[in-house]
């Protein structure tokens, strides 16, 4: 237990530079959707972009981290690539913007299960993103690309519920729910997730 604390602590904390970059793209592009009054229909087209990408590189992820860290179940690597892309991902880009969307009472809120509504895209994109994890065990590149990717359709999931005029007060509270979108489910599909599974066959490490 131990051991698996202190390897959390320390991906975690090489990871971090990648979550507060994400983080800050998603508030600056949110800013300029605003300035511009980009239309909600933009933001849900763009929402179905980066979903299903978000979903590609979060499996990949988190598979490479169950590889790095755990035995070599196949069978294990797939459930726990499924669930914490798919769902991490359901939770980050859908339920938590979504939440925000009912607090904040925005006009055109809505929530969208991608898994369901485009399971033609978005399960397809998982199992790709869970081999590239068995064959590829790089862990930042994939965690960097899930970060911004997860930023980017969790921002536009809750655009796509706004109208053109904003306040200042909602500009604020939207961001708060944006870093919280990202940050807690991301490392937790990320690094959390797969090494609550981890085995005892060594230490691994981020490549």
């Amino acid at each position: 237990m131990k051991q698996s604390a202190n390897i959390i602590t320390r991906e975690m904390a090489n990871h971090a530079p990648f979550t507060g970059f994400g983080t800050i793209t998603g508030i600056v592009i949110m800013a300029l959707m605003f300035q511009l009054k980009v239309h909600h229909d933009v933001s849900e087209t763009l929402f179905w972009v980066f979903h299903p990408l978000h979903v590609l590189v979060s499996a990949w992820a988190t598979a490479a981290m169950y590889r790095l860290h755990a035995e070599k179940s196949r069978i294990r690597l797939v459930v726990i690539g499924y669930l914490g892309s798919v769902g991490i991902a359901t939770l980050s880009d859908s339920l938590i913007p979504y939440v925000g969307e009912l607090l904040l009472d925005l006009p055109n809120k809505g929530l969208h299960f991608g898994a369901i509504e485009k399971w033609w895209l978005v399960n397809p994109l998982a199992v790709a993103g869970i081999l590239l994890g068995r064959f590829f065990t790089t862990t930042k590149f994939p965690h960097a690309a899930h970060v911004l990717l997860s930023t980017w359709a969790s921002l536009f999931h809750m655009t796509m519920a706004t109208s053109a005029r904003v306040d200042v007060i909602t500009l604020v509270l939207v961001a708060t729910f944006l870093f919280l979108a990202v940050w807690v489910p991301c490392c937790t599909s990320d690094i959390v997730f797969p090494l609550l599974f981890r085995d005892r066959r060594g230490e691994g490490g981020t490549t």
